[in-house]
């Protein structure tokens, strides 16, 4: 029994064919008309065929599906153990890192016990701004925090899940260069971001405006500090663009922008133009605010850096705080060839920027912040083992939020309704549900790196040293990760035994809130 096409769907057919056939500007649509739309099809799903079809767990990039289903299960509270042994070839893959566990390592409380943490607190071990005698200097009760990611970049219902998460986590959110909003104001600390847009603290004419950066600070109590963007890992030198389709009439406002055009943020800024003149700004805004300063950037060409640490060691001016940003550090939307090629890698642009400082005997008198990638126990370690006072953590937060490595960010298509202001897709996140994710999973972070911390044989993470770490070749070769990349980036010659710092201990069995000034 034959059933005939209807004639409509032989008529829509032929006029696609035609239309195939006709147009010049695709040649495997006019070659193969019809069916060359299938390839404009797999085209399209290819990121998900990949991810769920035909990737293994440890191919994926930015992150594997592993790595995925660590924060997921972690987030969820679920069982994020892993069955039969690694999956790793350790032998043949080069640069894996090992962490040597000590022969008598130290004991992690358990349910029940006297010094138990439900929360696993872990505080800095330095005072931010304390060198520097800030009036509102403080230790951050979490050596994990929130990265930078603006509103505008992120949705209203994202940046609101990752502040409650913050505040459940007793950790700092980032802002981000886009402004302070109403959704970062959740009851989760803040460290605000200047960008070179002055965005939230500007003339009308873009340019920085301080009596408006300290109205905002004196009206925000959860501003705990400033923290100064030169640039970030993913698109150094590049600037950045909120694309006019994604802003809307609340963005503009908190950053004081025009809505009709697109918001631009500048490759540099107009408020100094040397290490010098940034160690002027920096002193101006700790003065009139009372907030420790510091900044953040990638790691490039080292004369600024030689500049800087020469400076604050000199003329009594410094900042309080360095944020190093690795070259695969994540955004919103970068050009391919930035994201791929300028910016060193976080271990390689870290350490020479902390080698830098430790030289001139600073690396005590800031604390020093990674990013970059280091949001996975073992990361994070590598990280501390460097020279890292805290780590800041972006899009694997997102991931605990809901993010799926869709790579629809630059779209404003976000399925999970992260990376986009339609409405529609970000109702579909429930800020207070993915709040409790966010929070789940960097208390776990944090519990899983005081388990490796006490493996090796020291009780806060920051007391691991490269020499902890072995990076093993693809020969069946190995080296500590201080004779690769020259010590825990304290300066200290590879072979010497580090000295010993001057570094107040930190009970960290029990939480530890702030204590503001």
């Amino acid at each position: 029994m034959t059933y005939p096409i209807p004639a409509f769907i032989v008529a829509v057919c032929i006029g696609i064919a035609l239309h195939d056939i006709l147009q010049r500007k695709r040649a495997i649509l006019r070659n193969f008309p019809i069916v060359g739309h299938l390839r404009y099809l797999l085209e399209s799903i290819g990121p998900e065929l990949r991810q769920y079809i035909v990737a293994g767990n440890s191919e994926e990039r930015p992150f594997s599906r592993g790595q995925r289903r660590w924060v997921y299960a972690s987030s969820k509270q679920q069982n994020n153990y892993f069955a039969f042994g690694s999956e790793n070839d350790q032998e043949a893959s080069p640069n894996y890192t090992i962490i040597k566990h000590a022969a008598f390592p130290l004991n992690s409380p358990h349910v029940g016990e006297a010094t138990y943490d439900p929360t696993y607190a872990i505080a800095c071990e330095k005072v931010l701004g304390e060198y520097s005698g800030r009036r509102k200097a403080f230790r951050p009760a979490s050596v994990i925090n929130i990265s930078g990611m603006s509103f505008g970049a992120l949705s209203g219902a994202a940046v609101e899940a990752l502040n409650r998460g913050a505040a459940r986590a007793q950790c700092l959110q980032n802002t981000g260069e886009g402004g302070l909003s109403p959704h970062h104001l959740h009851g989760g600390d803040l460290t605000y971001q200047i960008g070179t847009g002055y965005f939230g603290c500007r003339e009308e004419n873009g340019q920085f405006s301080l009596t408006r950066l300290m109205e905002l600070v004196d009206a925000n109590s959860s501003v705990r500090a400033i923290e100064i963007k030169l640039s970030q890992g993913a698109k150094p030198g590049a600037g950045g663009v909120l694309p006019k389709a994604k802003l809307t009439a609340e963005i503009a406002g908190i950053r004081g922008v025009p809505l009709d055009k697109d918001c631009v943020s500048p490759s540099r800024h107009t408020a100094f133009s040397d290490a010098d003149s940034l160690l002027d700004f920096v002193e101006s805004i700790a003065a009139a605010t009372g907030l420790p300063v510091g900044i953040k950037s990638a790691v490039g060409q080292l004369d600024f850096w030689h500049d800087l640490a020469r400076l604050c060691e000199t003329t009594g001016r410094q900042v309080d705080f360095v944020t190093i940003d690795g070259g695969e550090g994540g955004t919103g939307a970068a050009p391919l060839v930035f994201a791929d090629r300028v910016g060193l890698p976080f271990k390689l642009g870290f350490s020479q920027v902390q080698r830098v400082f430790a030289e001139r005997g600073l690396h005590d008198r800031m604390v020093f912040i990674g990013s970059g990638k280091l949001g996975f126990p073992d990361t994070a370690l590598v990280g501390f083992a460097l020279g890292a006072d805290l780590i800041n953590v972006g899009r694997e937060a997102l991931l605990s939020a809901g993010c799926i490595q869709a790579l629809k960010c630059h779209t404003n298509r976000c399925p999970a309704g992260i990376t986009t202001q339609s409405a529609w897709l970000s109702r579909g996140l429930d800020p207070q549900l993915k709040s409790e994710r966010v929070a789940n999973y960097i208390i776990t972070l944090r519990k899983e790196l005081l388990a490796l911390a006490r493996a090796a044989g020291v009780p806060h993470p920051a007391q691991v040293s490269a020499r902890h770490i072995e990076i093993v070749n693809d020969h069946f070769g190995t080296q500590t990760l201080a004779e690769v990349l020259g010590g825990r980036g304290r300066g200290v010659a590879v072979g010497q035994e580090a000295p010993a710092f001057a570094r107040q201990s930190v009970v960290v069995s029990r939480p530890l809130a702030f204590k503001r000034p």
